[in-house]
């Protein structure tokens, strides 16, 4: 009788996540290890285009993201209060985009990943791998494994231990990301994802309006690195409301969240060693221009699998897996630092096959027909 080949995957993000469902729905174990000492997702909101859903419903996590997403019926872009681009979405012959908290998507994946059995590990931090295929933890722990993944995060351990040669490049702006209730702004034009810029020329600021559910609010709050009163933790409201005062009602309501991130890009020279596979930011991390940081994770997380069952060995997968996977997220990562450097999007977001290429993308392993 034949033993499952085993997984040991280093972070229990989207990355990890999805690489331990898609593995052990084609019949491997998977353990999971979390340097956390609970399984959660930062308090954030999270866009999903059509290829990410495409992901989900594969790795059995559709329906329940359904229940609790939201679908807008626009994307609108307005630049010192003028609109400039307006796109219908999540109707008959447009763009899929549902927005939710992170926490929300983070569930339904890991639900799904609960009724697989999939092994989950807290407090358990990964610091190397060897590219025989062994996964070295904190506590001193050697743990072998037909496969190893690195899906921990930007500063991943796992990648650093193997020597790939990387390059990092960081932007001018950042975000803040707060959740906030949505107050008085419902219905309308508010049900809507709206891109607000301020470009005056003291200060440019964005903040990328989201409704994440019927009395839930994302805002993404872009302002310059060296930009203090902007970047400033907890959110100044006077500031942001001095800009965009139709938001002045959800600004007051922040309070002490939220957390400000670099807008950073992160390339490798390979995205594996021996049997060492590293996924997700660990790997691509892009600035988040084209909300496809998470679509791109994922949708990797399941080629791998998929490539791992079409070959013979885990190292012929992992050639197969980035040959065939790596080309758009280069496009897409490429395109997103493009954005970011530019600060195009404040002329509106264009919908194009160089901006939208992932979105309209059919992934690996996954139904053109979502299921019923």
């Amino acid at each position: 009788m034949s033993t499952k080949k085993h997984a040991e995957i280093a972070g229990a993000g989207f990355a990890g996540l999805a690489t331990a469902i898609a593995l052990t729905q084609r019949g491997w174990t998977a353990r999971v290890h979390e340097s956390s000492a609970e399984l959660r997702a930062f308090g954030a909101g999270i866009f999903i285009w059509d290829n990410g859903l495409h992901v989900l419903d594969a790795l059995d996590a559709y329906k329940d993201v359904l229940d609790g997403a939201f679908a807008a019926p626009a994307y609108e872009s307005r630049t010192n209060g003028v609109r400039t681009a307006n796109q219908e979405i999540n109707s008959e012959g447009n763009y899929r985009l549902l927005t939710m908290t992170r926490q929300h998507l983070y569930q339904a994946m890991l639900s799904s990943a609960q009724r697989l059995g999939v092994e989950f590990v807290t407090s358990s931090e990964a610091i190397g791998a060897s590219p025989e295929g062994e996964l070295w933890l904190a506590d001193g722990s050697k743990l072998k494994a037909d496969l190893v993944v690195g899906a921990d995060g930007v500063r991943s351990k796992v990648r650093d231990s193997l020597d790939i040669p990387m390059k990092r490049e960081r932007y001018l702006d950042g975000l803040t990301r707060v959740i906030t209730p949505r107050l008085s702004l419902k219905g309308g034009e508010w049900d809507s994802v709206i891109d607000f810029w301020s470009t005056k020329p003291e200060r440019t600021l964005r903040i990328l309006y989201t409704p994440c559910g019927e009395d839930t609010l994302y805002m993404a709050m872009m302002a310059e690195l060296n930009d203090k009163e902007g970047t400033a933790i907890p959110v100044n409201p006077e500031i942001w409301a001095e800009a965009f005062p139709e938001l002045r009602p959800v600004l007051e309501a922040i309070g002490n969240g939220g957390r400000y991130d670099i807008y950073e890009k992160t390339m490798l020279e390979k995205w594996s060693s021996g049997k060492v596979a590293i996924v997700g930011d660990s790997a691509h991390a892009m600035p988040p221009t084209l909300a496809q940081g998470a679509g791109c994770a994922i949708t990797n997380a399941l080629g791998l699998a998929v490539a791992i069952e079409e070959s013979a060995t885990v190292e012929e997968a992992l050639e197969l897996w980035e040959s065939r996977e790596r080309p758009l997220t280069d496009h897409t990562q490429n395109r997103a630092s493009q954005l970011a450097a530019s600060r195009d999007l404040s002329a509106g977001m264009d919908w194009d096959d160089i901006g939208l290429k992932a979105a309209r993308h059919i992934p690996t392993g996954s139904n053109p027909v979502f299921s019923q």
